[in-house]
């Protein structure tokens, strides 16, 4: 629980809202445009910031993609959503060759001291020659996000080793679609807290973290993205849909308790984080819970904590033959099933915000055999 803790702190002070560790490919970076889309539908963000932070989105992802060596350092790339006080900030990481540093960091310079219209010009130029191939293509790509952002790319390079780099790329635009340059002379934009994130994630194998209210559609993704990433990691089906069950559970859990966005906002933010060890799978997920509801709640885990697999199963039977059209279906069904389906105890605690809200964290684990 520590390193629940530890995490939900970091991203609550950083205002990171999303986290992603692991390689991106075409496929699962459809379910991580959407999982952004559905955010701000929340928001205020106007159509066009919206559509030009979408494009910057869309271009960081295929720069990843591109660039991303899949069988060496392809589980070291990081794709970062957080909030600012009036927009988004999208942020990926990659390694790349350190050889390779000097030309990409003249190219982005170069990029960075280009007016609006000079941008127009050179995007143009360049579509009407054949000067880049689909691995130099990612020249037209900056000067594509540079012209829909309309300002400024921030990016750092960070040494790993002799021969690489991790290359960070950010931008942050406002609710009307105006690009955010927060890197300058006097104040460079840094990226040691980036791959101190992804140092953080790595050491623990966590690969990906949620932090912030968790509505239907919100919940819809991350489920939607996880199902691609266990598909693509060829995941065996039983674990993979005991995975998915579970993690189905464990956000209806989440929703069922949760105060609302107003309440998370000022004492602690719904957060909900997945690691993988050794082909075992941890589902995490943390929210706050009204100080009436935890006594209560706390009994039941309890009660389900004393089961084996085989008394699980004779009390998910009690507890469905004991539910009406009327009843609340995510009740104890959802945790039995949980316990049932991982075969593990459920790992838990409270921990008192304020007279009003505890913090409850709730921990699976699910194992790569039958149950």
């Amino acid at each position: 629980m520590d390193l629940t803790r530890r995490i939900r702190d970091k991203m609550m002070n950083e205002r990171l809202m999303f986290v992603y560790r692991g390689v991106v490919t075409d496929e699962n970076s459809i379910p991580l445009l959407m999982l952004l889309e559905k955010e701000m539908e929340n928001s205020e963000f106007g159509f066009v910031g919206r559509k030009r932070l979408f494009m910057f989105v869309l271009e960081s992802l295929q720069n990843v993609t591109r660039h991303s060596d899949r069988n060496q350092h392809g589980d070291m790339s990081l794709v970062i959503y957080s909030k600012t006080d009036n927009g988004y900030t999208v942020t990926t990481g990659n390694v790349l060759p350190t050889a390779h540093i000097d030309a990409l960091r003249n190219k982005l310079q170069e990029i960075n001291k280009l007016r609006t219209d000079d941008i127009r010009k050179v995007y143009r130029q360049m579509l009407s020659t054949a000067e880049f191939s689909n691995k130099g293509g990612a020249g037209l790509g900056l000067i594509e996000m540079a012209k829909k952002t309309g300002n400024k790319i921030d990016f750092d390079f960070v040494e790993l080793d002799d021969k690489y780099s991790y290359f960070i790329l950010s931008k942050t635009v406002n609710s009307v679609g105006v690009g955010i340059h927060t890197g300058g002379s006097e104040q460079p934009f840094r990226g040691k807290a980036v791959s101190q994130l992804e140092r953080l994630m790595a050491d623990n194998n966590v690969y990906l973290v949620w932090c912030g209210h968790v509505s239907p559609d919100i919940e819809k993704e991350v489920l939607s993205f996880n199902e691609t990433k266990l598909i693509e990691e060829d995941i065996e089906l039983n674990l993979r849909k005991r995975v998915f069950s579970i993690l189905v559970e464990i956000l209806e859990n989440v929703s069922k308790y949760s105060p609302g966005r107003e309440a998370e906002e000022r004492f602690g933010m719904t957060i909900a984080m997945i690691k993988l060890e050794n082909n075992i799978y941890t589902l995490t997920t943390g929210n706050l819970i009204q100080n009436k509801d935890v006594a209560d709640f706390k009994g039941k885990l309890e009660l389900i904590n004393k089961y084996d697999n085989i008394g699980l199963k004779e009390l998910f039977r009690k507890s469905l033959s004991g539910q009406t059209i009327s009843s609340d279906s995510t009740g104890n069904m959802g945790l039995i099933d949980m316990a049932r389906k991982s075969g593990s105890k459920l790992d838990y605690q409270f921990e008192q915000i304020n007279d009003m809200y505890s913090y409850y964290t709730l921990s699976v684990k699910v194992e790569g055999r039958e149950v």
